[in-house]
């Protein structure tokens, strides 16, 4: 039986969030910005239409900006987490559901062969426009990698009005179709593979189709071996019910304003600790190894700059938050330098295992993993900062929820209308 499978992706998702809750944008030129205001992470159809490029940054397009009316926004993670947690809930509803990302869920249809593809995609993007107020599109194929491609199609094409079927479409119709479409557009060929493509004369995703799998995978590798026979209409990606565990996590952030000392850095280190080590404990792994980095501002010629990291081996593999904020700390201290004028911080989490029984010594006291009562404090601080937001419980200055110095600058932040009484918007009577 051939595999069916549906992409299902919010439309400009960071952009459609804002304009849900400000209808009064809903034509206006907008980009989203990144951490501290700096450059662009989704912009608007409008604002792509003027040939602004994916990380531009925002002081650069100022006077593009006022010449057309162009409004910035700063991201508001809090609100795109909780909208995409209600797409994917309302998607997962039709059938077998993996989360690719915030915006992208694909669903399994080859147990449902009687079920029309391009009747269901409408259904379902109508049911998200109504639920959620959420523009999405759809894309079918007989692989994932095809799908994908549909949903680009869907996206690109005013013709399919938002829902792509590839697994619907003639031999000649799929050529035609693929031939139209440059082959960096195939998902997972990054720009020097296909840049290394174009110079072999494989252009389109057409050129790519008609690619000897064997003689790909001599040249690119397996990867590129299983894109050409995904493309070729045979499934090679499974569906994956849980996403695999992180091999490494890393937490950091850019300062809303430089730092210069050692206790000044603490506070990010700690607070950075925090979160990577709630992100450990969801996966059910353990840490070997931690690592921590500092940068300056590398874009200021005129500063000095330093920019060191350091990790270490842990003598017994732990996701205590404490252990590991202590260990975070003294690293911080040994790569730490005066003098120097600091924008980011970070901490990584290395050598990740599966969480499980750990050999201690005769003589020490019980490590974290074998001590019930840290692991219940673990738990609890886990639970409380799920139910009231993400640091309000830490360690020392981690749990803090006063405004710190230290906090990512957005000036132009939207409230949390969907997960915060007081932000939740308000209609008056006339």
């Amino acid at each position: 039986m051939s595999r069916r499978f549906g992409l299902f992706d919010v439309n400009n998702c960071y952009v459609s969030c804002e304009r849900l809750w400000r209808p009064d944008l809903a034509k206006v030129p907008m980009v989203i910005l990144s951490n501290n205001d700096g450059c662009c992470v989704a912009r608007s159809a409008e604002v792509k239409a003027l040939g602004v490029k994916m990380g531009t940054p925002w002081f650069h397009m100022k006077d593009l900006a006022k010449q057309h009316g162009i409004i910035a926004m700063s991201s508001n993670y809090e609100l795109y987490g909780d909208m995409s947690r209600r797409f994917h809930a309302t998607v997962g509803a039709w059938g077998e559901q993996e989360i690719y990302s915030i915006d992208e869920s694909w669903l399994d249809f080859t147990d449902q062969p009687r079920v029309d593809l391009t009747s269901t995609g409408h259904a379902i993007k109508q049911q998200v426009a109504d639920w959620l107020g959420l523009p999405i599109s759809a894309g079918f194929g007989k692989s994932k990698t095809l799908a994908k491609l549909g949903s680009h199609c869907a996206k690109k094409q005013l013709r399919w009005r938002g829902v792509c079927d590839l697994t619907s479409v003639s031999e000649k119709e799929l050529i035609e179709l693929m031939s139209q479409i440059e082959v960096r557009e195939v998902w997972g060929i990054g720009r020097n593979i296909a840049m290394q493509l174009m110079e072999y004369g494989v252009r389109t995703v057409a050129d790519l189709r008609a690619c000897d799998p064997k003689r790909v995978r001599e040249r690119w590798g397996v990867v590129m071996e299983r894109t050409v026979r995904e493309i070729q209409g045979t499934s090679c990606i499974e569906m994956e019910d849980e996403p695999p565990a992180k091999k490494q996590i890393i937490a950091s952030r850019s300062f809303g304003g430089p730092l210069y000392t050692v206790d000044q850095l603490s506070e990010p280190v700690r607070f950075h600790m925090g979160r990577a080590a709630e992100k450990l404990r969801q996966q059910g792994s353990s840490a070997a190894r931690v690592g921590v980095f500092l940068e300056t501002n590398r874009f200021r010629p005129q500063d000095a700059q330093y920019s060191p990291s350091k990790a270490i081996p842990l003598p017994v593999a732990t996701d205590d938050t404490a252990a590991l904020t202590s260990w975070a700390t003294a690293l911080l201290r040994a790569i730490y330098k005066p003098g120097f004028r600091y924008v980011k911080a970070g901490v990584m989490l290395m050598e990740l295992g599966e969480r499980g029984v750990v050999q201690g010594s005769l003589f020490d006291s019980l490590p974290p993993e074998q001590d019930l009562r840290r692991e219940k404090l673990m738990s609890v601080l886990d639970k409380a900062n799920t139910k009231w937001g993400r640091g309000t419980v830490g360690i020392g200055s981690a749990g803090v929820k006063e405004q710190k110095g230290w906090a990512m600058l957005r000036e132009n932040l939207s409230p949390a209308y969907t997960t915060r009484w007081d932000q939740l918007r308000q209609v008056k009577a006339q």
